[in-house]
């Protein structure tokens, strides 16, 4: 059955703001969204699009900041192989997901993906891109489901960075205390 979201965030400012269309049927998931960020020295306008297979694992992943002539086009085999606009991405073995900074909906990724109970908890590697810089690292992570598939703690591992997130029925992000919050969007 194909359905539609759309979401949308501000981020902490209050003045950046993110317009996210997620497009999920039996063949994957599809999510092109555009992020103005707020008023956070550098000031930028970007866009993304993700898409993933069925069980959630990225496949390809496009990401633009609008003046800038560099786009990132990442493609993986989904099990953890990376390239980069058709180059090889060594160092990314172990990551199937992708970590975009600009946005709250890349959490969405590991949450759909690994499933995980209440008390249960998951170490993972993400690609990791910078924006507006268009870097690219990979960063390790950890996802515990805290209360019923709706409240978890995500851990930057390199970082030391924690947050108490809270996500609706689609594991889309609801609250991420200091850096995003809903505002609107419906299924």
């Amino acid at each position: 059955m194909a359905r539609t979201v759309v979401a949308r965030w501000r981020d902490k400012t209050g003045l950046g703001l993110e317009h996210c269309v997620i497009r999920e049927d039996t063949d994957g998931v599809v999510v092109e969204s555009v992020v103005i960020g707020g008023d956070d020295d550098p000031r930028f306008a970007a866009r993304y699009r993700i898409a993933c297979d069925a069980r959630w694992h990225v496949r390809r992943a496009e990401i633009a900041v609008a003046g800038d002539a560099r786009t990132v086009r990442l493609e993986s085999d989904g099990a953890g192989a990376w390239t980069d606009a058709g180059s090889p991405l060594p160092g990314f073995g172990e990551a199937i997901d992708i970590d975009v900074t600009a946005t709250p909906f890349t959490n969405t990724l590991p949450i759909q993906r690994l499933r995980l109970r209440e008390g249960e908890a998951a170490d993972i590697v993400v690609v990791y891109v910078a924006v507006p810089e268009l870097t690219i690292t990979a960063a390790p992570q950890r996802y515990t489901c805290l209360r019923d598939g709706r409240r978890y703690r995500f851990e930057s591992l390199g970082t030391g960075f924690v947050r108490e997130i809270d996500v609706d029925d689609d594991g889309l992000v609801v609250s991420y205390p200091g850096l995003f919050r809903r505002v609107g969007g419906a299924a």
